[in-house]
């Protein structure tokens, strides 16, 4: 059921939450960027492609994380979905396929394609994934290895913030982590009357035990479905 004008916490790291933000506006609402995340690159890793078949995505901050350290463009790349698919042609990579889904969703689209790789499957990340893509492939029988090149920090929210923040009708998750970061927030700021919208089953997991108004997320793991949960309220 469509409501009115609403006010939306956007959580996500920049530069996507500004991203986020510009297509909540478009839908009519108040955005409120207040990231609970920073993501810092760590400096000077040393990229081995020796071996290397394919690249691995889970997120469009590890596509911006690479593209930055390393100019190869060549390898085919496996993205988690749309948006980091979106994110690396935009980088300059050619082939480019999105599983439209989660990191098992990953895992079996790469495993299903196994005969076309000649050489180990590289997944640059973050310091604390949000799944364990190498070894879910090394399950599958796929040769994998992960690269570190950014770690995500928890942003500290003052008081003040977090009270007004905490004030939204809606917050926007994009990863288990930063609703992990959000649930801290609201063991001090309950938010009985707000929604947490996630943009998979996995994300919103870990405010299984946090009170609020309701906890949902889209049938697919795409932004555009999940922007569609704000104004279907329950």
């Amino acid at each position: 059921m469509a409501g009115g004008r609403q006010r939306i916490w956007i959580t996500r790291a920049q530069p996507g939450a500004d991203v986020t933000a510009d297509r909540v506006r478009a839908l009519g609402h108040d955005a409120v960027v207040a990231p609970l995340l920073a993501v810092r690159v760590l400096p000077d890793v040393a990229i081995h492609l020796d071996g290397v078949a394919a690249l691995a995505f889970t997120s469009a901050n590890g596509v911006r994380a690479f593209a930055d350290a390393s100019g190869e463009r060549g390898l085919k790349v496996f993205a988690v979905g749309a948006a980091t698919a979106q994110a690396a042609r935009q980088a300059g990579f050619k082939s480019v396929l999105s599983a439209d889904g989660d990191v098992e969703a990953l895992a079996e689209g790469i495993a299903s394609r196994r005969g076309e790789l000649r050489g180990a499957v590289l997944h640059p990340g973050a310091m604390e994934p949000a799944g364990d893509l190498a070894g879910a492939l090394e399950k599958q029988g796929v040769a994998a290895r992960r690269l570190v090149l950014y770690e995500t920090a928890p942003v500290d929210l003052t008081e003040a913030q977090a009270d007004r923040l905490t004030r939204s009708d809606a917050v926007l998750l994009h990863s288990p982590r930063a609703a992990q970061v959000l649930a801290k927030v609201l063991k001090t700021h309950p938010a009985p009357d707000m929604r947490a919208l996630g943009l998979s089953k996995a994300v919103v997991q870990p405010l299984a035990r946090t009170r609020l108004a309701a906890k949902a997320f889209p049938p697919f793991p795409l932004e555009a479905a999940l922007l569609n949960l704000i104004d279907r309220r329950p």
